[in-house]
């Protein structure tokens, strides 16, 4: 491992498609890039690593035109480029694929692919040339999708894929895909590398921004890892291990296999009988479930994701009305209690979507660690707001879950994925907190705040919690849970004891809802 430099080998004798030199740039009390050097090679993935907050996607929206560098110069096939907005990186073959899809669920396909660059045939939109181009790369690439179907009815992989048709509609032969596997699950990250390959089989230079080790080590050609806005080496992926990348990305040792000793089980606090949910569209999505919870446990969800996972949660948590059966929480019957008075109980919930369910973005730290208890004293006395006590709260809790931060008056909304994470921990978890549940809690985030959530998990189980836990990653579930429920088209299909399941056996279960054996003897 060595720090990069400009005299780095071009593999395979490759010139450069793009080089970024001294790249800073700041935002008001933060330095998100500092004196940042990364040159991409032809016909090469060259993964970008770093802990959320490190400046990753900062330096790559600098590159796509979003942001204009304070210090710096960024060369495109030898030329040096001065972006004014997004519009000067496409025409220069730029491309990009963000974590967050910028795509309308209401238009389909072909009109997401053509929005901002519309073909037209008179005054009229010509979709049958948008669905006659769209058809050629999806047999280039081996982007299956159909162009006349709605985005809202597409799973997440197939969404993914009409963000990666829209950059090469576009003509881009440079792609940046950030975070593009946070969301997959492990068959689509299956089919999502195969088509990564086929791009840069046939010419296409990535940047590749992840968290994620192992897939690191599985299709990078190089490695750049940042830190604090900072370079702090590179790794070459044959000789690099998880451990030596973790080490470069937080500074330190990072721990994979979460440490706990035996649960020590008690009462049930989380009782589900027979339940019902539907979801938007009035199609059944939990159908008949049942399941306990018991304190000083965690019960693990494992599922490919739109098996009932979400509707599950959100009616456990008095989000969403259930057309059937009974939820208890800690003895009192919740089915039709309001989300405050679930967590009135002594509930604590980290949702799905931390954007849309977790944080009021434009919020202060502050107020979102006490969003849930900020009309109780000492953050309320007679109706009214005491500040003093927030802040208290704030300083305390900021410091305790290493919430990276210029200070607690900073809008959540301008905090990296991984701290905002950190924030909703932080207010879920403080408190007389009896009952957890917890849905993807470390999607997107990277290792050294994974480590983090995961023994605040732990350590609450080991205060008696009754945590259920709802997450699409196999390793994660096999980790942290004491009992695994597999959840397959809204049932749960199989239960089991988590120091004796298997990724295999699990994945083929959530995958077909039978066991192997169970298949035999079916045929």
């Amino acid at each position: 491992m060595s720090l990069p430099s400009e005299t780095d080998p071009q593999p395979s004798g490759k010139k450069p498609v793009l080089e970024v030199r001294g790249v800073t740039k700041t935002f008001p009390g933060v330095i998100a890039n500092e004196d940042v050097d990364l040159t991409l090679h032809q016909g090469e993935i060259h993964c970008l690593l770093g802990e959320n907050g490190a400046g990753k996607s900062t330096l790559m929206n600098v590159v796509f035109g979003l942001y204009q560098p304070d210090v710096g110069t960024i060369r495109v096939r030898g030329e040096q480029v001065q972006f004014s907005g997004v519009g000067d990186a496409i025409e220069h073959g730029i491309g990009m694929v963000h974590q967050h899809f910028q795509l309308i669920p209401v238009l389909t396909v072909a009109e997401n692919v053509i929005l901002g660059q519309e073909i037209t045939k008179g005054v009229f939109l010509d979709l049958d040339e948008a669905r006659r181009r769209i058809r050629e790369i999806e047999q280039r690439y081996g982007l299956a999708i159909n162009p006349d179907a709605k985005v809202g009815d597409l799973s997440v992989g197939e969404q993914q894929r009409v963000e990666l048709v829209k950059a090469l509609f576009r003509e881009a032969d440079i792609l940046i895909l950030d975070e593009p596997t946070a969301v997959l699950t492990p068959g689509e990250v299956d089919d999502f590398f195969t088509v990564v390959r086929s791009l840069v089989d046939q010419g296409k230079s990535i940047i590749f921004i992840t968290h994620k080790l192992r897939e690191v080590l599985a299709v990078a050609d190089r490695i750049t890892v940042l830190r604090n806005g900072r370079v702090t080496g590179s790794a070459d992926p044959k000789t690099a291990t998880q451990q030596s990348l973790a080490n470069l990305m937080v500074g330190r040792d990072v721990v994979f296999q979460v440490e706990k000793g035996d649960a020590s089980p008690g009462a049930p606090v989380i009782t589900i009988n027979r339940l019902g949910v539907e979801d938007e569209r009035g199609v059944s999505m939990v159908n008949g479930l049942t399941l306990e919870v018991l304190a000083g446990e965690i019960f693990g969800v494992a599922g490919v994701e739109g098996n009932g996972q979400r509707e599950l949660v959100e009616a456990i948590t008095g989000m969403r009305a259930k057309t059937g059966g009974t939820v208890e929480i800690l003895g009192q019957d919740a089915t039709n209690m309001s989300p405050r008075q679930i967590t009135e109980l002594g509930t604590g919930h980290i949702p799905e979507d931390r954007n849309k369910h977790g944080v009021v973005g434009s919020y202060s730290i502050a107020d979102n660690l006490v969003l849930n208890r900020y009309h109780h004293s000492p953050f309320s006395r007679r109706f009214v707001r005491q500040p003093s006590a927030i802040d208290e709260e704030a300083e305390t809790l900021v410091e305790q879950f290493d919430v990276r931060t210029p200070g607690i008056d900073v809008a959540v909304e301008n905090l990296s994925g991984g701290n905002q994470q950190k924030v909703i921990v932080a207010r879920e978890l403080t408190g007389d907190v009896k009952a957890l549940i917890v849905a993807q809690p470390t999607r997107g985030l990277d290792v050294g705040s994974i480590e983090f959530i995961h023994n605040q998990i732990i350590a609450l189980r080991d205060r008696g919690v009754g945590v259920l836990l709802v997450s699409a990653e196999l390793d994660e579930i096999l980790s942290l849970s004491d009992r695994i429920g597999v959840l397959y088209r809204g049932r749960l299909v199989g239960t089991f004891d988590g120091a004796g399941a298997t990724r295999e056996e699990l994945g083929y279960l959530m995958a077909t809802g039978a066991t192997p054996e169970t298949e035999e003897v079916a045929s």
